[in-house]
């Protein structure tokens, strides 16, 4: 009975080591993911950047990094089927912790692109190695509030990051970055490796085919379907925050606002939003029912954030809080994602996902870019919001539900 004990106690002590650390790597993430539009205007305008250009040299480096953390997902997902969840944790942010160094140091634009593309290579593994090793080392009952955990701390790196962005300069801000990195890659070696993936990891099942997802109609479609759900949340994220500053003057908000106080205050409401969406599809039951409450959601708040002029700035950033508790169905998203597929390729999806539907800023913001010159802001964002909410709710469903699902299964390919 003590031995039981012992190892109850113990078993314990990995998961609440792993949800924690793993909390702080997603936090790390998050930190950086946001640094970027905090000291955009004060980074480029230091680089010799002016005017209309500090949009324009924005989206080109906001889609640098995305078009790396694209790359990295695929990377870093087929590595972590391959040689484990670990090995990804400790090699994502090694490289992240590099680059942001670098960030610091920068003298061109064009530099700043090439290093936020590898910074977004580095941290595009952080997320799904450490939802999928969640998610396969909790009981099937409760892996929900085990990622909405990672999800609210996590998130909470976007409110460090507007801190850190007022106190001090851009480059120490990077810096910093580079220093949490450090100090978060040695407290990962307390962790420990999925016991499931150990079970198949000198078998000779096929681990990590990236291309066996696009094989079986069923299959691309299962995997599509979870990408697509995400669009509305960096939708929001990409235009309407990274953005606020312009969108306000067009709104004739009262005072000028700050893009860092409208990313803090809208992670402040996502820290919220993905505690409530993911302890309320515990409590209900479904993943399907709460992204599609909070879908809906989001889109009444786009309505609001659009066609509401004359705010003053207090109001507006009370607004961000509320489109970012909206847009808090992250956790619940991701944990989709990895519940969807089989051990042999769960990492490969579930560190591609949200890292192709970040990386769908990419063609959100230039699509809006193009809208923009003929449309103006407003209607050229409301048109690709719109379809960002459609293609979100056709997606969804389409999936089906996944609570309680069982996770030691693997995919036949």
């Amino acid at each position: 009975m003590i031995n039981e004990l012992k190892k109850t106690s113990t078993i314990k002590t990995f998961i609440n080591t792993t949800v924690i650390v793993s909390a702080l790597g997603y936090f790390v993430d998050i930190y950086d993911l946001i640094l970027f539009g905090i000291v955009r205007i004060p980074s480029l305008t230091a680089l010799g950047v002016k005017g209309d250009n500090l949009i324009k040299t924005g989206v080109l480096l906001l889609n640098m990094q995305m078009a790396g953390m694209l790359i990295g997902g695929i990377v870093w997902g087929i590595w972590g089927d391959k040689k484990g969840r670990l090995s990804v944790l400790f090699g994502s942010i090694f490289l992240y912790s590099l680059a942001n160094f670098a960030n610091a140091f920068v003298t061109s634009t064009e530099m700043y692109a090439v290093l936020r593309f590898v910074a977004g290579v580095g941290l595009a593994g952080e997320l799904g190695a450490a939802v999928t090793l969640i998610s396969e080392m909790m009981p099937k009952e409760l892996r929900g509030y085990g990622t909405a955990i990672v999800a609210s701390v996590g998130v909470s790196g976007a409110i460090a990051a507007a801190i850190v962005g007022d106190l001090f300069s851009w480059r120490m801000a990077y810096i910093i970055g580079g220093i949490l990195g450090i100090i978060l890659l040695v407290l990962r070696i307390k962790m420990f490796e999925s016991g499931l993936y150990n079970s198949i990891k000198n078998s000779n099942v096929s681990k990590g085919n990236f291309i066996k997802l696009f094989t079986s109609k069923e299959r691309f479609f299962r995997y599509l379907n979870c990408i697509l759900i995400g669009l509305p949340i960096w939708f929001v994220v990409g235009v309407l925050i990274t953005f606020s500053p312009e969108f306000a003057k067009v709104l004739s908000v009262s005072a000028p606002i700050s893009a860092g106080k409208s990313i803090m205050y809208t992670y402040i409401g996502l820290i919220f939003g993905d505690i409530v969406s993911g302890s309320y599809s515990q409590i209900i039951k479904s993943r399907k029912k709460v992204v599609m409450i909070f879908i809906l959601l989001t889109s009444f708040f786009i309505a609001v954030y659009l066609f509401t002029n004359g705010l003053t700035s207090t109001y507006f950033y009370i607004l961000c809080v509320l489109l970012g508790f909206s847009i808090g169905y992250w956790a619940v998203f991701v944990t989709t994602a990895a519940e969807q597929f089989g051990t042999n390729l769960r990492s490969t999806v579930t560190t591609t996902v949200p890292n192709f539907i970040r990386g769908s800023v990419v063609p959100i913001t230039l699509s809006f870019e193009l809208l923009r010159n003929n449309f103006g802001m407003i209607y050229s964002a409301m048109i690709v919001g719109i379809l960002s909410i459609l293609i979100a709710l056709i997606a969804l469903n389409s999936l089906k539900e996944t609570f309680g699902k069982d996770l030691n299964f693997l995919e036949d390919v």
